[in-house]
């Protein structure tokens, strides 16, 4: 494994606007480009410690930072995640075969990959087809108006808005989604398994193809608590969740 730190996905970056990298001794690989959570307030690429238990089983990730509040405002936090799935769709073959791109985040970077998917113009910017990519892991992600956006606003962080900053307000018909694995917890943030259900019905109810959807409640756990936690057997829990889908979506990715 090799891994490479402090790389600027942007001309003239800023210093949040930097990914590291986690290759796999393998030549060819699928790439996920996680984006970390905090509310869009917080956090940072390096909070993790997943990313290594995938660089073992045959994934490289790409982790990166990106502009948040109070010195950003919407939708600079998705540009910059847009940003990122462009630097990495360009360079990453010169790390190895890439067979598929996958994009994904918890928390608030589940929110930033749902505005990704659900709203094409961002990755459009970089002439990417947002349908096109592998798949998406959205973990404990807000499908309505990010609660930072709503303050941003001016507005109580606890309305329900569905606009242009909503991923549920973008998904429609005609639209050929890519796979997805969609997670959230028993004991997730206050209203976060109810919007997360809505929308999971509200793709169903566009015609999304069941067998593309992985959708996983964790029971028991709170928000993202399983993220940097291993089970009994020392598994990295969402690790092994984002392998199981990514083996079973990328059939060019020759598995180990």
């Amino acid at each position: 494994m090799k891994i490479y730190r402090e790389i600027s996905y942007l001309e003239n970056a800023l210093p949040s606007q930097v990914l590291d990298l986690y290759l796999p001794d393998s030549k060819q690989f699928p790439v996920f480009i996680y984006l970390h959570g905090g509310g869009l307030e917080a956090g940072s690429r390096a909070d993790c410690s997943f990313y290594t238990a995938l660089a073992e089983k045959g994934i490289a990730v790409v982790t990166a930072d990106y502009r948040m509040y109070p010195t950003a405002k919407f939708p600079d936090f998705i540009e910059d995640a847009a940003a990122v799935v462009a630097w990495t769709q360009k360079n990453m073959p010169a790390y190895g075969e890439v067979t598929n791109l996958f994009v994904g985040g918890s928390s608030a970077g589940g929110y930033l990959s749902m505005m990704l998917c659900f709203d094409k113009s961002y990755l459009a910017a970089y002439g990417i087809d947002a349908d096109a990519l592998g798949g998406y892991i959205h973990d404990a992600g807000q499908p309505t108006t990010h609660f930072n956006v709503l303050r941003e606003r001016g507005l109580d962080t606890r309305r329900v808005i569905i606009d242009e900053a909503a991923p549920l307000y973008h998904i429609t018909e005609n639209r050929s989604y890519a796979p997805m694995q969609i997670i959230v917890s028993e004991f997730d943030m206050e209203n976060r398994p109810e919007q997360t259900h809505l929308l999971v019905s509200t793709l169903k109810h566009f015609g999304y193809e069941p067998e593309k959807l992985d959708f996983r409640f964790v029971k028991g756990s709170n928000h993202c608590a399983y993220v940097n936690a291993r089970d009994d057997s020392g598994t990295w829990i969402f690790a092994d969740m984002v392998h199981e889908f990514i083996a079973k979506t990328d059939k060019g990715w020759i598995k180990k």
